[in-house]
């Protein structure tokens, strides 16, 4: 009896081993795209927020949600379509970013308020939390590196083009998600070098 009990959680850690790998490769390929692809990104950042503000307005009018709450997530949604307006750079610092930060934390503080006092399947609060609370924040925080590794097509004030690109714009630098992402695969999955 205890050796298939010792066995059940042998499995269990394997199998929570394959998640947290599978997760961490689909976040890191999930970079490179957006990293790769920042103009489509941007436009399904938008149509996420289109589509989060109908569910916020939808449940306002039939499930009878609570306006305040409605409410700031509508506003929380309006300070997304900000931070959309310079992305790929997002400005860690900006009133924007930190207006969003503060936001996702009074979002989750209402939602959890409101399901402690109503009643709701499992499902149905996991299906809010998901697509009013978590996906649009998840798309900016995996975007973070994209405007890092991204051609000059700006310049500051005192920098030309070719000083910019050679100090800050080097391609095959990585830094940001990237970075941890890459550290995790070379730390778990040494790759070889070719000796000839």
């Amino acid at each position: 009896m205890w050796f298939i009990y010792l066995l059940s959680w042998l499995s269990l850690v394997v199998q929570v081993s394959f998640v947290t790998l599978a997760i961490a490769a689909g976040l890191y390929y999930l970079a490179e795209l957006i990293e790769e692809y920042t103009v489509a990104t941007s436009r399904i950042i938008k149509y996420m927020i289109l589509f989060s503000t109908g569910v916020l307005v939808g449940l306002y009018l039939f499930e009878g949600f609570p306006l305040l709450m409605v409410g700031v997530g509508l506003f929380t949604n309006l300070v997304y379509f900000g931070l959309l307006r310079t992305f790929p750079y997002i400005l860690l610092s900006s009133p924007n970013f930190i207006l969003s930060c503060v936001l996702v934390v009074v979002n989750h503080y209402m939602a959890f308020q409101y399901f402690a006092q109503e009643y709701y399947p499992f499902s149905e609060v996991l299906s809010y939390f998901t697509i009013c609370l978590w996906v649009i924040p998840f798309a900016f925080f995996v975007s973070l590196s994209a405007g890092e590794n991204v051609l000059p097509s700006t310049m500051q004030q005192g920098d030309d083009v070719v000083s910019n690109y050679f100090t800050k714009g080097k391609r095959g630098k990585r830094s940001g998600i990237l970075l941890v992402f890459s550290f995790v695969k070379e730390a778990v999955l040494p790759s070889r070098q070719k000796m000839y």
